[in-house]
């Protein structure tokens, strides 16, 4: 089956049409492929819900869990962000890795080894003694990390049909985004050790749903030709227009992981900088923004069918988010702050759409390694966002640092938005050449 032409500035890619089977390979061992209830979205929903509970663990439980090893309140802020930066490293690799696997070896096989190991990874949270150990067992966790959601969504793309697969990648974020309200709910409930021991125990049940879930028929029927290359990571930089593709898919993503990365989790510092009365909790922050981020996410997806786009409700979605930057730099109470962070959140609840986009964008030999690195790029591009954010400080103040941080942020999104290829009719059946 051939795919759509694109109409944007770029085409992504020259790809080779995949031979014509006698039925569509996204139904081939898939009988139920045309409902959006099926066992694959579900567990990828519940594999997110646990992947999204570990990876904001931290950030919920950084100034308790840190107090807790002896740290003042100044080397909260800095060593906390060391660790974050490990573990933004680690999804970063992790990400290729899984991604090449999942394009190599299957997305069934990657999507529960990643599961095993980030629950391994919080198990072992629990038992970290000095600020190294907790460091290098944030790494381990977000390599385990990176697989989840990318290689999840490869797998409902392909599993439902094109009239479906934005409803169910978007049901699949809005589950998962709920386990950062789960996870401050934990903090309140539970110490911190804890805390990562029930993500961990959470993680491992999971594991005993995969018998239900089945492979991806676009995949099956791929791997099935020897002369079709899968999951060459370098394929992406090559020829220009998909490594155009690549970086635009990369920089539409940028704002999530600075307004969680940078804003909501230090929320407390930017309002202690900006003398605001009261203290700002940055564990409730984030409930309140992934809060938010999940119910974004259901509502692009609907705005999605809607308009019939992925590229107007992105805009949409980007309008929202200027909207609360304005408003989170503007505040004047803990209060507002927190409903900046809900804005803010809601604004960027365009991460299930982005991650489609991407499935979207690229065919299957190369899907799962492009869709899975692509978000781990933009959660590892928090390291270079905040060493940004970091060397400003040193000239500017702790907010105006992060208004101009985002300033950097805004205009690099802007740039790969305004050349972006509408994919919300393409049929996902092709390979890339």
């Amino acid at each position: 089956m051939f795919p759509s032409v694109d109409s944007g500035f770029y085409q992504p890619t020259v790809p080779t049409p995949a031979p014509a089977p006698a039925s569509s390979a996204a139904d081939r061992g898939n009988p139920r492929s045309n409902s959006l209830f099926q066992p694959a979205v579900f567990v990828a929903a519940l594999g997110y819900f646990v992947d999204i509970y570990d990876l904001l663990m931290f950030s919920i439980l950084r100034v308790p869990s840190l107090q807790s090893l002896g740290l003042s309140d100044a080397q909260i802020a800095t060593e906390g962000l060391r660790i974050i930066n490990f573990q933004m490293a680690g999804l970063l690799l992790g990400g290729i890795l899984w991604g090449v696997l999942g394009d190599k070896r299957g997305r069934l096989k990657v999507l529960f080894a990643s599961i095993l190991l980030y629950s391994l990874g919080n198990l072992a949270n629990a038992w970290v003694q000095t600020v190294d150990q907790y460091a290098w067992v944030r790494f381990i966790s977000g390599i385990g990390l990176a697989g989840e959601l990318g290689v999840g969504i490869t797998l409902v793309a392909e599993l439902l049909p094109k009239e479906k697969r934005g409803l169910g990648t978007s049901l699949v974020a809005a589950v998962g985004l709920s386990g950062a309200v789960a996870a401050f709910f934990m903090k309140e409930w539970l110490d911190w050790r804890s805390c990562y021991a029930v993500g961990g125990l959470l993680g491992l049940a999971l594991l005993f749903l995969r018998i239900r879930v089945t492979e991806s028929g676009m995949f099956q029927a791929v791997a099935q030709n020897p002369n079709v290359p899968r999951g060459r990571f370098l394929d992406l930089f090559r020829p220009r227009a998909r490594a155009i593709a690549y970086l635009q898919s990369i920089l539409i993503g940028l704002p999530t992981w600075y307004v969680i990365g940078i804003l909501v989790s230090f929320s407390r510092e930017f309002a202690r900088d900006r003398g605001l009365p009261g203290e700002v909790d940055p564990g409730f922050a984030i409930m309140v923004a992934y809060a938010a981020i999940s119910l974004g996410d259901l509502a692009i997806g609907f705005l999605s069918q809607a308009l019939r786009s992925r590229k107007k409700a992105l805009y949409i979605f980007y309008g929202i988010t200027a909207a609360g930057l304005i408003f989170f730099f503007q505040a004047q109470s803990t209060t507002e702050l927190y409903a900046a962070c809900a804005l803010l959140g809601f604004g960027t609840g365009f991460w299930a759409l982005f991650v489609t986009m991407a499935a979207e964008r690229f065919g299957t030999n190369l899907r799962a390694t492009a869709t899975t690195t692509i978000p781990n790029m933009v959660r590892g591009a928090l390291v270079l966002i905040s060493a940004l954010f970091t060397a400003l400080q040193s000239h500017f103040s702790y907010t105006h640092s992060g208004m101009l941080t985002g300033l950097v942020v805004v205009s690099l999104t802007a740039w790969a938005a305004l050349h972006l290829p509408e994919t919300f009719d393409r049929d996902l059946d092709f390979i890339e050449s």
